[in-house]
This record gives C-alpha cells, sequence and structure tokens, in this order.
C-alpha cells in the first residue's frame, strides 16, 4: 500500500504544482471578489400576449422569482467563498509538503551519509 503512495508522490510534477499554486489561489480570490461585486440585472423573460393574469398573481410571481434570484446569488457568493478558501488551503498543503518533501530528501540523504561513513570505518 505505501509503495503505491510512494509511487503516486513521485508521478506529481512538484515543481509546477508548488508553481501553480499561488494562481489558483489567487484566481480564486479573484472570483470570490467578482462574485461578490457581481449583481446581474434581471431580465424580462418573453411573455404570451395570449395568456393574461391578473395583476395579484404576476405581482405573487415576481416577488417569487425576486426571492429566488436573491437565494440564488447567495448560494453563488457563498460557494465562491468556499473555492477561495479551498484554493488558500491547497496552496497551504502544497507548499507543507513541498518542504517535508524536501526535508525528507535531506535525512535520507544523511542517512546515506552516514551509512557510508559507518561501513568504511
Amino acid at each position: 500500500m505505501a509503495i503505491g503512495w510512494l509511487s503516486l508522490l513521485k508521478a506529481v510534477p512538484w515543481t509546477d504544482v508548488v508553481t501553480n499554486a499561488p494562481k489558483v489561489a489567487d484566481g480564486a480570490k479573484k472570483l470570490g471578489e467578482t462574485v461578490a461585486k457581481k449583481r446581474s440585472p434581471v431580465e424580462p423573460v418573453g411573455t404570451s400576449t395570449t395568456r393574461v393574469a391578473n395583476s395579484a398573481t404576476l405581482e405573487a410571481r415576481v416577488a417569487e422569482l425576486a426571492s429566488e434570484i436573491a437565494r440564488l446569488e447567495q448560494e453563488m457568493l457563498d460557494s465562491s467563498l468556499l473555492i477561495k478558501a479551498l484554493a488558500e488551503q491547497n496552496a497551504q498543503l502544497v507548499r507543507r509538503t513541498y518542504w517535508q518533501n524536501r526535508l525528507l530528501l535531506v535525512i535520507g540523504l544523511l542517512a546515506a551519509a552516514a551509512l557510508i561513513v559507518a561501513s568504511v570505518r
């Protein structure tokens, strides 16, 4: 099982991942800011002239649609904030994994050097 994880971790191009992690975080931040600022205007939907409804029914429908739009806008904002938070966490995880990988490499090299020195004596 551990060999599968090691081969998977070796296959990951860590330099590309580390290089692109800040770009991903910045992109998510920009998405969050754009969604937070953007309020799309409601465009009228084509109506049929053959079907006439009373004004109370139409007003109720408009109010229902307005509340649905507000709910969807809030959901979009929440989703973009979640994406931003996940991108920031991903960037932190990538940085930590990169440095742990480097530390493990140094420890391995030191252990190999110690074995070589011990075998020479």
